[in-house]
């Protein structure tokens, strides 16, 4: 006799590995992060720790036939074999850059933003980057520069929506303010793909077309009601330069919103830390020196210190990657040249000062 299965939602802490999910798991998102008839594994029990869910829809026998499943209660068991952070946090980013591409080829075609759809496709991310702000910090990672536009859209949300967060905006504003960070360059689906796409250099007229994407991306999005009027505000100023060296309009300092100067921030250090069809990619760190050494004036400084200590999050025993490929540990942070501490060399046992070596510079955090 077949066994009948039911539908029983069950706590995290008894879900076994192997049942069958019975229903899609929403997070305020009109996409499941988990999908019915998603049979369970070990990733799905860190999702689910990731998005706080505590009980799961589940198909079970009333004779719990089960039973011989592996019980997923044990978090050293759990430990063992659930992956890191980082890889389901890879592997949620680029099905995002993937939905998103689709909605950036409808806009191209002439449609009209679905933001309900695009909060689907956006919040599960950003929640995820909300919880664990270091992941950022991997976004040059997974870029691929035949897909950059769309991997920058996303990246720029979530980069915004880290810096609010750090700059103390409740979760509702850091949530609007990630969204608009992504679609500060909608408009560039109303640009010519000949001239958005171009590898060489640009003519004088294609770039100041190119200039014109803010101004597209706020005639895309000013009509949505759910979207803040400050985000709305943003979006078009966030190519503004506190020096008025910026567009589409040159406003300056008082004249450009705190919103807008974090998408700005946002914006500059992705484009500038990824692999472009022109540019090879850089470390955060050497980026983040770059904003505020080479373009001081231009960004607020508030911002980019805030960023600053989101990348250069280290702590004594922190395991580094240098650019000289050396490997090495933090010994010592100076809090007033946080991406310059004291290292020692694995090697060697060498100790190195980053302030008196301006030549390196951390490559990466080794996790």
């Amino acid at each position: 006799m077949e066994t009948e299965l039911a539908l029983t939602h069950v706590p995290i802490n008894q879900l076994r590995v192997g049942e069958i999910i019975a229903e899609d798991i929403l997070v305020n998102t009109k996409y499941p992060v988990v999908a019915e008839n998603t049979k369970l594994t070990y990733e799905h029990l860190h999702i689910f720790d990731v998005f706080n869910i505590t009980q799961v829809p589940v198909l079970r026998s009333s004779d719990e036939e089960v039973a011989s499943l592996p019980v997923a209660e044990s978090n050293e068991q759990r430990e063992v074999a659930a992956p890191k952070t980082e890889v389901v946090f890879k592997r949620v980013y680029l099905e995002s850059v993937a939905q998103f591409k689709k909605e950036f080829q409808a806009w191209e075609a002439g449609a009209k933003v679905d933001i309900t759809k695009l909060r689907g496709i956006l919040l599960p991310i950003i929640e995820m980057a909300l919880n664990d702000r270091t992941i950022i910090l991997d976004l040059n990672e997974y870029s691929d520069p035949n897909k950059y536009l769309y991997h920058h859209c996303i990246a720029t949300g979530l980069i915004t929506g880290v810096i609010a967060q750090k700059l103390g905006y409740d979760r509702g504003v850091t949530i609007q303010l990630a969204l608009g960070g992504a679609l500060a360059d909608s408009g560039m689906a109303k640009i010519s793909p000949s001239i958005r796409d171009k590898k060489g250099a640009l003519t004088e007229m294609e770039f100041n077309e190119i200039r014109k994407h803010p101004i597209y991306s706020y005639q895309m999005i000013k009509d949505i009601p759910v979207l803040k009027q400050a985000v709305k505000a943003a979006v078009f100023q966030h190519h503004e330069r506190l020096d008025g060296s910026g567009y589409p309009t040159g406003e300056k300092v008082d004249k450009i919103t705190m919103e807008a100067q974090i998408i700005a921030v946002a914006d500059v250090f992705h484009a500038m830390i990824c692999e472009r069809a022109y540019r090879a990619k850089e470390p955060s760190f050497k980026v983040l020196e770059k904003i505020k050494e080479e373009e001081f004036g231009k960004f607020n400084l508030r911002v980019t210190d805030a960023l600053l200590s989101v990348v250069s999050d280290l702590s004594i025993g922190s395991r580094v990657l240098l650019s000289n490929l050396e490997h090495g540990e933090v010994l010592y942070m100076n809090s007033n040249a946080p991406t310059r501490p004291l290292i020692k060399l694995s090697r060697t046992g060498e100790m190195l000062d980053l302030q008196n070596f301006r030549h390196i510079h951390i490559q990466h955090i080794l996790r």
